[in-house]
């Protein structure tokens, strides 16, 4: 994590406490971790559209291949009832 070890955390947590309190840590905590997961669920939000376009732009590759051997086949078929 970052290369911190539990030193540092324990130091980054005292010099917290000292500037905000022991009352005011709890809310900044709290606040924090609700950011952190509306972050995660916006990020996890554009990566599924990423997614879906991806399977889209598959399928319509996909359809347009079906639909070309489509044609192809009823080429051929022309060409051997002549």
């Amino acid at each position: 994590m970052f290369g911190l070890g539990t030193q540092e955390l324990i130091i980054i947590l005292v010099i917290a406490l000292l500037i905000f309190g022991p009352k005011k840590l709890p809310e900044l905590a709290r606040s924090t971790g609700k950011a952190i997961n509306e972050f995660r669920k916006a990020s996890s939000g554009v990566l599924d559209e990423e997614e879906k376009k991806e399977s889209k732009e598959e399928r319509k590759v996909k359809s347009e291949a079906v639909s070309e051997k489509e044609k192809e086949e009823s080429i051929e078929k022309i060409k051997v009832k002549d």
